[in-house]
Protein backbone atom coordinates (compact mmCIF):
# COMPACT_ATOMS: atom_id res chain seq x y z
CA UNK A 1 0.00 0.00 0.00
CA UNK A 2 1.78 3.81 -0.86
CA UNK A 3 2.61 5.25 1.95
CA UNK A 4 0.21 8.28 1.61
CA UNK A 5 -3.21 5.66 1.31
CA UNK A 6 -1.52 3.99 4.45
CA UNK A 7 -1.00 7.42 6.64
CA UNK A 8 -4.99 8.29 5.59
CA UNK A 9 -6.34 5.02 7.04
CA UNK A 10 -4.89 5.47 10.55
CA UNK A 11 -6.12 9.15 10.71
CA UNK A 12 -9.71 7.90 10.28
CA UNK A 13 -9.08 5.53 13.72
CA UNK A 14 -6.40 7.33 15.34
CA UNK A 15 -7.22 10.20 18.30
CA UNK A 16 -6.27 13.52 17.53
CA UNK A 17 -3.48 13.73 20.07
CA UNK A 18 -2.14 10.52 19.08
CA UNK A 19 -2.15 11.41 15.68
CA UNK A 20 0.17 14.69 16.11
CA UNK A 21 2.43 12.08 18.26
CA UNK A 22 2.73 9.82 15.55
CA UNK A 23 3.48 12.40 12.61
CA UNK A 24 6.62 13.58 15.04
CA UNK A 25 7.66 10.13 15.50
CA UNK A 26 7.55 9.86 11.90
CA UNK A 27 9.43 13.25 11.35
CA UNK A 28 11.79 11.55 13.68
CA UNK A 29 12.27 8.35 12.08
CA UNK A 30 12.80 10.28 8.75
CA UNK A 31 15.53 12.16 9.72
CA UNK A 32 17.08 9.39 11.50
CA UNK A 33 17.13 7.65 7.52
CA UNK A 34 18.28 10.71 5.93
CA UNK A 35 21.12 11.31 8.64
CA UNK A 36 21.70 7.40 7.99
CA UNK A 37 21.49 8.03 4.24
CA UNK A 38 24.43 10.53 4.36
CA UNK A 39 26.53 8.46 6.53
CA UNK A 40 26.11 5.70 3.95
CA UNK A 41 28.27 4.94 1.11
CA UNK A 42 29.46 3.26 -1.82
CA UNK A 43 32.77 0.63 -1.74
CA UNK A 44 34.49 0.16 -4.74
CA UNK A 45 37.18 -1.73 -5.21
CA UNK A 46 38.77 -2.41 -8.41
CA UNK A 47 42.32 -2.90 -10.70
CA UNK A 48 44.36 -1.26 -13.35
CA UNK A 49 44.46 1.84 -14.97
CA UNK A 50 43.03 2.44 -18.74
CA UNK A 51 41.13 0.63 -21.34
CA UNK A 52 43.13 -2.70 -20.68
CA UNK A 53 43.68 -3.28 -24.29
CA UNK A 54 47.12 -4.17 -25.91
CA UNK A 55 50.58 -3.86 -24.31
CA UNK A 56 50.41 -2.90 -20.33
CA UNK A 57 53.58 -0.43 -19.79
CA UNK A 58 53.90 -1.14 -16.27
CA UNK A 59 54.13 -4.79 -17.06
CA UNK A 60 56.66 -3.75 -19.71
CA UNK A 61 58.44 -1.91 -17.05
CA UNK A 62 58.40 -5.28 -15.36
CA UNK A 63 59.17 -7.50 -18.12
CA UNK A 64 62.26 -5.63 -18.71
CA UNK A 65 62.90 -5.43 -15.07
CA UNK A 66 63.72 -9.13 -15.24
CA UNK A 67 65.64 -9.32 -18.29
CA UNK A 68 63.05 -9.81 -21.21
CA UNK A 69 63.86 -7.47 -24.58
CA UNK A 70 61.36 -5.30 -26.55
CA UNK A 71 61.00 -8.26 -28.95
CA UNK A 72 59.55 -10.74 -26.25
CA UNK A 73 57.73 -7.62 -24.48
CA UNK A 74 56.00 -7.06 -27.57
CA UNK A 75 54.96 -10.31 -28.37
CA UNK A 76 53.84 -11.52 -25.52
CA UNK A 77 51.18 -8.42 -25.63
CA UNK A 78 50.58 -8.91 -29.41
CA UNK A 79 49.92 -12.57 -29.72
CA UNK A 80 50.81 -14.29 -32.95
CA UNK A 81 52.82 -11.14 -34.11
CA UNK A 82 56.52 -9.98 -35.44
CA UNK A 83 58.65 -7.28 -35.04
CA UNK A 84 59.58 -6.02 -38.90
CA UNK A 85 61.04 -3.38 -40.74
CA UNK A 86 59.35 -1.00 -42.62
CA UNK A 87 59.75 2.13 -45.40
CA UNK A 88 60.54 5.20 -44.11
CA UNK A 89 57.15 7.43 -43.77
CA UNK A 90 55.43 10.71 -43.33
CA UNK A 91 52.80 10.96 -40.54
CA UNK A 92 50.91 14.39 -40.78
CA UNK A 93 49.95 15.29 -36.31
CA UNK A 94 47.33 18.32 -35.68
CA UNK A 95 49.07 20.58 -33.05
CA UNK A 96 45.73 22.76 -32.77
CA UNK A 97 42.94 25.03 -34.87
CA UNK A 98 43.53 28.46 -35.21
CA UNK A 99 40.83 30.75 -35.38
CA UNK A 100 42.93 33.63 -36.22
CA UNK A 101 46.11 32.90 -37.88
CA UNK A 102 49.30 30.64 -37.26
CA UNK A 103 52.57 32.14 -36.23
CA UNK A 104 55.73 30.17 -37.08
CA UNK A 105 59.88 30.61 -37.35
CA UNK A 106 62.65 28.62 -38.27
CA UNK A 107 61.32 28.27 -42.24
CA UNK A 108 63.47 28.71 -44.77
CA UNK A 109 60.88 28.82 -47.33
CA UNK A 110 57.02 28.88 -48.07
CA UNK A 111 54.66 29.52 -50.89
CA UNK A 112 57.79 30.02 -53.27
CA UNK A 113 58.97 32.35 -51.07
CA UNK A 114 62.43 32.32 -49.64
CA UNK A 115 62.09 33.63 -45.75
CA UNK A 116 64.72 34.31 -43.19
CA UNK A 117 64.52 31.29 -40.55
CA UNK A 118 65.49 33.87 -38.08
CA UNK A 119 62.23 35.39 -38.62
CA UNK A 120 58.68 35.01 -37.70
CA UNK A 121 55.78 34.73 -40.24
CA UNK A 122 52.22 34.71 -40.08
CA UNK A 123 49.74 31.97 -41.96
CA UNK A 124 45.86 33.37 -42.35
CA UNK A 125 42.95 32.25 -44.16
CA UNK A 126 41.39 33.80 -47.07
CA UNK A 127 38.69 31.87 -48.05
CA UNK A 128 39.53 29.09 -49.08
CA UNK A 129 42.60 29.26 -49.30
CA UNK A 130 45.81 30.19 -47.43
CA UNK A 131 48.27 33.35 -47.32
CA UNK A 132 51.55 33.91 -46.14
CA UNK A 133 52.17 37.09 -44.26
CA UNK A 134 54.92 39.05 -42.39
CA UNK A 135 54.92 39.14 -38.69
CA UNK A 136 53.54 42.82 -39.00
CA UNK A 137 50.57 41.66 -41.35
CA UNK A 138 51.76 42.30 -44.88
CA UNK A 139 51.09 40.08 -47.63
CA UNK A 140 53.88 38.10 -49.33
CA UNK A 141 52.92 35.23 -50.44
CA UNK A 142 49.03 33.48 -52.15
CA UNK A 143 49.62 30.09 -50.90
CA UNK A 144 46.22 27.66 -52.46
CA UNK A 145 45.02 25.45 -50.09
CA UNK A 146 47.97 25.34 -47.94
CA UNK A 147 51.09 25.91 -46.94
CA UNK A 148 53.69 24.12 -46.16
CA UNK A 149 56.89 26.40 -44.04
CA UNK A 150 59.96 24.09 -44.01
CA UNK A 151 63.53 24.89 -42.60
CA UNK A 152 66.77 23.03 -41.24
CA UNK A 153 64.91 19.97 -40.17
CA UNK A 154 62.37 21.98 -37.95
CA UNK A 155 60.13 24.52 -37.35
CA UNK A 156 58.73 26.45 -34.25
CA UNK A 157 55.04 27.27 -34.29
CA UNK A 158 53.37 29.48 -32.22
CA UNK A 159 51.15 28.44 -29.61
CA UNK A 160 52.77 25.06 -30.06
CA UNK A 161 56.57 24.75 -29.75
CA UNK A 162 59.53 23.21 -31.62
CA UNK A 163 59.07 20.36 -34.20
CA UNK A 164 61.19 18.46 -36.60
CA UNK A 165 59.88 18.14 -40.31
CA UNK A 166 57.40 20.71 -41.70
CA UNK A 167 54.58 23.11 -41.08
CA UNK A 168 51.35 22.69 -43.13
CA UNK A 169 48.09 24.55 -42.53
CA UNK A 170 45.17 24.22 -44.54
CA UNK A 171 41.58 25.81 -43.48
CA UNK A 172 39.64 24.07 -41.59
CA UNK A 173 36.01 22.11 -43.03
CA UNK A 174 33.65 22.89 -40.32
CA UNK A 175 34.68 26.64 -39.42
CA UNK A 176 35.03 29.46 -42.31
CA UNK A 177 37.65 31.44 -40.69
CA UNK A 178 39.79 28.98 -39.43
CA UNK A 179 43.35 26.78 -39.72
CA UNK A 180 44.79 23.28 -39.01
CA UNK A 181 48.36 23.62 -37.60
CA UNK A 182 49.85 20.33 -38.94
CA UNK A 183 52.99 19.13 -38.25
CA UNK A 184 54.40 16.78 -41.36
CA UNK A 185 57.12 14.58 -40.06
CA UNK A 186 59.15 11.53 -40.74
CA UNK A 187 57.44 8.63 -38.09
CA UNK A 188 61.04 7.83 -36.89
CA UNK A 189 61.10 11.57 -35.36
CA UNK A 190 57.18 11.75 -34.53
CA UNK A 191 58.30 8.55 -32.37
CA UNK A 192 60.84 10.61 -30.53
CA UNK A 193 58.15 13.36 -29.73
CA UNK A 194 55.50 10.54 -28.21
CA UNK A 195 57.80 8.17 -26.23
CA UNK A 196 58.72 10.09 -22.87
CA UNK A 197 54.91 11.91 -23.00
CA UNK A 198 53.91 8.16 -22.70
CA UNK A 199 56.18 6.36 -20.67
CA UNK A 200 58.60 7.95 -17.83
CA UNK A 201 62.46 7.91 -19.66
CA UNK A 202 63.79 6.61 -16.57
CA UNK A 203 62.53 3.28 -17.32
CA UNK A 204 64.49 0.42 -18.33
CA UNK A 205 65.69 0.24 -22.06
CA UNK A 206 63.70 -2.64 -23.32
CA UNK A 207 60.63 -1.08 -22.12
CA UNK A 208 61.40 2.15 -24.17
CA UNK A 209 62.24 0.30 -27.57
CA UNK A 210 58.91 -1.68 -26.64
CA UNK A 211 56.95 1.87 -26.51
CA UNK A 212 59.17 3.20 -29.61
CA UNK A 213 58.19 0.19 -31.88
CA UNK A 214 54.24 0.10 -30.36
CA UNK A 215 53.95 4.23 -31.09
CA UNK A 216 55.19 3.85 -34.54
CA UNK A 217 53.10 1.21 -35.50
CA UNK A 218 49.72 2.82 -33.54
CA UNK A 219 51.15 6.13 -35.91
CA UNK A 220 50.67 4.36 -38.84
CA UNK A 221 47.99 1.58 -38.66
CA UNK A 222 45.54 4.41 -36.88
CA UNK A 223 45.07 7.17 -39.07
CA UNK A 224 41.85 9.55 -38.22
CA UNK A 225 41.71 10.69 -41.61
CA UNK A 226 41.74 14.39 -40.98
CA UNK A 227 41.05 17.32 -43.11
CA UNK A 228 44.66 17.24 -44.04
CA UNK A 229 46.32 14.95 -40.68
CA UNK A 230 46.24 11.25 -39.88
CA UNK A 231 46.66 11.98 -35.81
CA UNK A 232 45.87 14.00 -33.21
CA UNK A 233 48.55 15.03 -30.85
CA UNK A 234 47.04 13.90 -27.81
CA UNK A 235 45.27 10.85 -26.34
CA UNK A 236 42.72 10.25 -29.36
CA UNK A 237 45.81 9.10 -31.01
CA UNK A 238 48.82 9.22 -28.61
CA UNK A 239 50.25 12.31 -26.87
CA UNK A 240 52.86 13.82 -29.03
CA UNK A 241 55.08 17.09 -27.66
CA UNK A 242 57.52 17.72 -30.44
CA UNK A 243 61.06 18.34 -29.92
CA UNK A 244 60.09 19.65 -26.31
CA UNK A 245 58.80 16.00 -24.96
CA UNK A 246 62.64 14.67 -26.73
CA UNK A 247 65.06 12.96 -24.30
CA UNK A 248 68.31 11.33 -24.89
CA UNK A 249 67.23 8.05 -23.48
CA UNK A 250 63.98 8.19 -25.23
CA UNK A 251 65.43 8.95 -28.43
CA UNK A 252 68.17 6.59 -28.35
CA UNK A 253 65.35 3.90 -28.17
CA UNK A 254 63.66 5.38 -31.11
CA UNK A 255 66.91 5.54 -33.08
CA UNK A 256 67.52 1.73 -32.09
CA UNK A 257 64.61 0.62 -33.83
CA UNK A 258 64.15 2.90 -36.56
CA UNK A 259 61.44 1.69 -38.91
CA UNK A 260 60.59 -0.95 -37.06
CA UNK A 261 56.35 -2.52 -36.49
CA UNK A 262 54.67 -4.80 -35.48
CA UNK A 263 53.26 -6.70 -38.15
CA UNK A 264 50.47 -9.69 -38.02
CA UNK A 265 49.57 -11.57 -41.01
CA UNK A 266 52.12 -9.25 -43.09
CA UNK A 267 49.82 -5.95 -41.96
CA UNK A 268 51.04 -3.77 -39.42
CA UNK A 269 49.00 -4.29 -36.34
CA UNK A 270 47.34 -1.46 -34.27
CA UNK A 271 49.35 -1.75 -31.30
CA UNK A 272 46.96 -0.26 -28.08
CA UNK A 273 48.74 0.07 -25.19
CA UNK A 274 47.86 1.74 -21.93
CA UNK A 275 49.37 1.83 -18.15
CA UNK A 276 48.05 -1.05 -16.00
CA UNK A 277 46.01 -4.03 -16.08
CA UNK A 278 45.31 -4.80 -12.68
CA UNK A 279 47.04 -8.51 -13.84
CA UNK A 280 45.58 -9.45 -16.94
CA UNK A 281 45.36 -7.48 -20.48
CA UNK A 282 41.34 -7.31 -22.14
CA UNK A 283 40.41 -9.33 -25.20
CA UNK A 284 39.64 -6.03 -27.57
CA UNK A 285 35.78 -6.71 -28.28
CA UNK A 286 35.63 -5.73 -24.66
CA UNK A 287 37.79 -2.93 -23.84
CA UNK A 288 36.58 -1.32 -26.79
CA UNK A 289 32.78 -2.40 -26.67
CA UNK A 290 31.03 -2.97 -29.86
CA UNK A 291 34.47 -3.50 -31.87
CA UNK A 292 35.06 -6.79 -33.73
CA UNK A 293 37.56 -9.59 -32.43
CA UNK A 294 40.79 -8.89 -33.04
CA UNK A 295 43.69 -12.20 -33.09
CA UNK A 296 46.51 -10.25 -31.75
CA UNK A 297 44.35 -8.09 -29.50
CA UNK A 298 43.53 -11.34 -27.05
CA UNK A 299 43.70 -11.33 -22.81
CA UNK A 300 47.03 -12.37 -21.43
CA UNK A 301 48.25 -12.32 -18.41
CA UNK A 302 50.46 -9.66 -16.92
CA UNK A 303 52.67 -11.16 -13.88
CA UNK A 304 54.82 -7.92 -13.35
CA UNK A 305 51.81 -5.35 -13.27
CA UNK A 306 52.08 -4.99 -9.71
CA UNK A 307 54.67 -2.37 -9.82
CA UNK A 308 52.03 -0.37 -10.69
CA UNK A 309 50.23 1.58 -8.00
CA UNK A 310 47.15 1.56 -10.06
CA UNK A 311 47.75 -2.46 -9.72
CA UNK A 312 44.59 -2.62 -7.22
CA UNK A 313 42.60 0.36 -6.26
CA UNK A 314 39.62 1.18 -3.53
CA UNK A 315 37.61 3.91 -4.00
CA UNK A 316 35.12 5.05 -1.35
CA UNK A 317 32.22 7.19 -2.72
CA UNK A 318 29.02 8.67 -0.49
CA UNK A 319 25.79 7.98 -1.64
CA UNK A 320 24.50 11.53 -2.71
CA UNK A 321 27.62 11.57 -4.75
CA UNK A 322 26.84 8.37 -6.39
CA UNK A 323 23.30 9.18 -7.25
CA UNK A 324 24.47 12.54 -8.31
CA UNK A 325 26.61 11.24 -11.06
CA UNK A 326 24.41 8.16 -11.92
CA UNK A 327 21.43 10.09 -12.00
CA UNK A 328 20.70 10.47 -15.40
CA UNK A 329 21.44 7.05 -16.02
CA UNK A 330 19.21 5.28 -13.01
CA UNK A 331 15.44 5.14 -12.56
CA UNK A 332 14.92 7.11 -8.92
CA UNK A 333 17.56 6.70 -5.87
CA UNK A 334 19.96 4.14 -6.58
CA UNK A 335 19.98 1.34 -4.91
CA UNK A 336 22.13 -1.58 -6.75
CA UNK A 337 24.79 -2.51 -9.51
CA UNK A 338 24.42 -5.92 -10.51
CA UNK A 339 26.97 -6.72 -13.49
CA UNK A 340 25.28 -8.60 -15.84
CA UNK A 341 28.56 -9.20 -18.06
CA UNK A 342 32.36 -9.20 -17.66
CA UNK A 343 34.75 -9.71 -20.02
CA UNK A 344 37.82 -11.98 -19.57
CA UNK A 345 39.70 -9.92 -17.46
CA UNK A 346 37.47 -9.17 -15.95
CA UNK A 347 36.06 -5.78 -16.89
CA UNK A 348 32.68 -5.06 -17.14
CA UNK A 349 31.01 -4.49 -20.31
CA UNK A 350 27.24 -4.26 -18.90
CA UNK A 351 25.26 -4.12 -15.84
CA UNK A 352 22.34 -3.21 -14.21
CA UNK A 353 21.16 -0.20 -12.32
CA UNK A 354 18.65 -0.96 -9.82
CA UNK A 355 17.04 2.09 -9.05
CA UNK A 356 13.67 3.23 -6.26
CA UNK A 357 12.04 3.67 -10.18
CA UNK A 358 12.80 0.89 -11.66
CA UNK A 359 15.95 -0.92 -13.43
CA UNK A 360 18.21 0.32 -16.29
CA UNK A 361 21.05 -1.18 -18.04
CA UNK A 362 24.66 0.56 -18.78
CA UNK A 363 27.48 0.15 -20.49
CA UNK A 364 30.40 -0.57 -18.85
CA UNK A 365 32.29 2.50 -20.00
CA UNK A 366 29.79 4.48 -19.54
CA UNK A 367 29.50 3.56 -15.99
CA UNK A 368 33.39 4.07 -15.95
CA UNK A 369 33.24 7.45 -17.25
CA UNK A 370 30.61 8.68 -14.95
CA UNK A 371 32.21 7.87 -11.98
CA UNK A 372 35.44 8.44 -12.68
CA UNK A 373 36.79 4.64 -12.02
CA UNK A 374 40.36 4.37 -12.83
CA UNK A 375 39.49 1.39 -14.62
CA UNK A 376 36.22 -0.93 -15.57
CA UNK A 377 37.87 -3.92 -13.44
CA UNK A 378 35.87 -3.26 -10.40
CA UNK A 379 32.96 -4.23 -8.01
CA UNK A 380 30.68 -2.55 -6.01
CA UNK A 381 29.71 -2.52 -2.34
CA UNK A 382 27.17 -0.50 -0.13
CA UNK A 383 28.47 0.11 3.19
CA UNK A 384 26.37 2.16 6.13
CA UNK A 385 24.43 1.09 9.18
CA UNK A 386 21.18 1.57 7.21
CA UNK A 387 22.14 -0.35 4.08
CA UNK A 388 21.37 -3.72 2.87
CA UNK A 389 24.77 -6.21 2.11
CA UNK A 390 25.38 -5.39 -1.21
CA UNK A 391 24.99 -9.02 -3.31
CA UNK A 392 27.63 -10.39 -5.44
CA UNK A 393 27.27 -9.57 -8.88
CA UNK A 394 26.10 -11.51 -11.65
CA UNK A 395 29.14 -11.24 -14.11
CA UNK A 396 32.16 -12.26 -11.53
CA UNK A 397 33.34 -13.32 -8.15
CA UNK A 398 35.40 -10.71 -6.02
CA UNK A 399 38.71 -10.54 -6.57
CA UNK A 400 41.14 -12.48 -4.33
CA UNK A 401 44.23 -10.45 -3.21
Amino acid sequence: MPAANRLKTMSAWIAPAALLAAVAAGIVLSLAATSADAAARWVITGRGFGHGVGMSQYGAYGFAQHGKGYRFILGHYYRGTRVTTTSPRLVRVLLYIDHDNVEFSGAGSACGRNLNEAKSYRARRSGSAVVLLSASGNRLAGCGGKLRAAGGGKVTIGGAGAYRGTLEVVPTRSDAGSLNAINRVNVNQYVQGVIADEMPSSWPTAALRAQAVAARSYALSSGVGGNGFDLYDDTRSQVYGGIGAETARTNAAARATANQVVTHNGRIAQTFFFSTSGGRTENVEYGFIGSSPVPYLKSVNDPYDNLSPRHTWRLTIPTATMQSRLARYVSGRLQRIVVTKRGVSPRIVRARLVGSGGTTTIRGDTLQYALGLYDRWAYFRRAGASQPPQPPDAGGTQPSG
